[in-house]
């Protein structure tokens, strides 16, 4: 297969939640899987969209992913919630996790959500759009044990933790208005915005990647071919310092695990999360935080463009642009990942024309 594959989103859901189901997933568990993993691509993040299948089902397969898991509750302190995850796929545990913590937010004005021993989280902005859709303000910190580490700290020439997100959402001021979602990686750029680039092969912007001696390159295949390389933080010791914190709050915090020698299982995925998810409606503000923030984004948006001549936006902003054209358009998949998805497909007895079918492209 040469080029690029276009799907569309409803097609595209159905050939992931048919090979979800040939996995041993229900049909709930599929479905949440599926819708999370679109929406990515959707919103122009292909690094945490359905490319991420391929490593998914080889985790169920190898029994690392535990499929129909739900999210377990180890201790509840009222407006503090632990949470196990039993390495269930994290579009469900995620899913769950902040179900909890909305419906005690709700009750108590805040919850403090401590999640931790579920497998790959996703996309981290779907969880802060869940709570801001609820009409919560939330934060997430987010770290990820597994494989090799992969970014280096500020100062230092090899990986030594994980790309470590930070989420923040504030909901829609008005009906039928849009949420704030700030959705980041700590390091320069994810680490499957790096195999994106691999599988078109294109390189990565400078300052983004070190080989494995330490040298600048912009060549993804360093952070696949062993020895590998490392992603750099993003802003120097800014997004270093946020992501060591992320690391604590997230990995250490909740009582799961940290990026350390020895810590990680080979080829899985752990992520633990501390989310705060707060009533807006129940705080000080509780009066204006609504016109406040409507006139604080309006004020910032008027600044007149800069040399590029593109207008300002606020965090969620560009997503928003991505969803409207790829729900028209359809979802580009790269020839190298699409033919991943076939082939774990057929790791779960899914025909290659089975897939092809449920996506339109029989």
């Amino acid at each position: 297969m040469a080029g690029t594959v276009t799907v569309k989103p409803e097609k595209l859901r159905t050939a992931v939640r048919h090979i979800c189901l040939a996995g041993g997933s229900n049909e709930r568990e599929a479905a949440l899987v599926a819708e999370n993993l679109v929406l990515a691509n959707l919103t122009g993040h292909d690094s945490h969209g359905v490319g991420m299948l391929p490593q998914y089902i080889l985790a169920v397969v190898e029994k690392r992913l535990t499929v129909n898991q739900s999210v377990k509750v180890l201790s509840d302190a009222g407006a503090i919630l632990n949470l196990d995850g039993g390495m269930g796929y994290g579009q469900v545990i995620g899913h769950e996790a902040m179900e909890l913590g909305i419906r005690r937010a709700r009750e108590t004005g805040a919850c403090i959500v401590s999640l931790r021993n579920s497998h790959h989280i996703g996309r981290i902005g779907h969880w802060g759009e869940q709570c801001a859709a609820a009409g919560m303000v939330s934060t997430h910190y987010v770290n990820v044990v597994g494989r090799p580490a992969l970014v280096a700290p500020f100062g230092g020439s090899d990986a030594r933790f994980a790309t470590n997100p930070y989420c923040c959402a504030i909901p829609a001021t008005e009906p039928g208005g849009e949420p704030i979602v700030l959705d980041m990686a700590t390091s320069m750029i994810a680490m499957g915005k790096v195999r994106v680039a691999m599988n078109k092969g294109e390189q990565v912007a400078e300052g983004t990647l070190i080989d494995n001696k330490g040298a600048a390159t912009t060549d993804p295949k360093t952070m696949f071919n062993s020895p590998i390389g490392a992603i750099l933080a993003f802003g120097t010791h800014k997004g270093y310092g946020l992501a060591v914190i992320a690391e604590l709050l997230a990995g250490a915090l909740t009582g799961g695990i940290t990026m350390h020698d020895g810590s990680w299982a080979k080829n899985t995925i752990t992520n633990n999360m501390l989310s705060i998810i707060i009533d807006p409606a129940k705080l000080g503000g509780a009066e204006t935080w609504k016109a406040e923030t409507a006139a604080f984004v309006d004020w910032v948006k008027k600044s007149p463009p800069g040399p590029a001549g593109t207008p300002v936006m606020v965090a969620g902003e560009p997503e928003r642009k991505s969803k409207a054209k790829r729900n028209t358009d359809g979802i580009p998949v790269d020839a190298t990942t699409w033919s991943e998805i076939i082939a774990a497909g057929e790791s779960v007895k899914v025909a290659a024309a089975e897939t092809n079918a449920a996506a339109g492209l029989a």
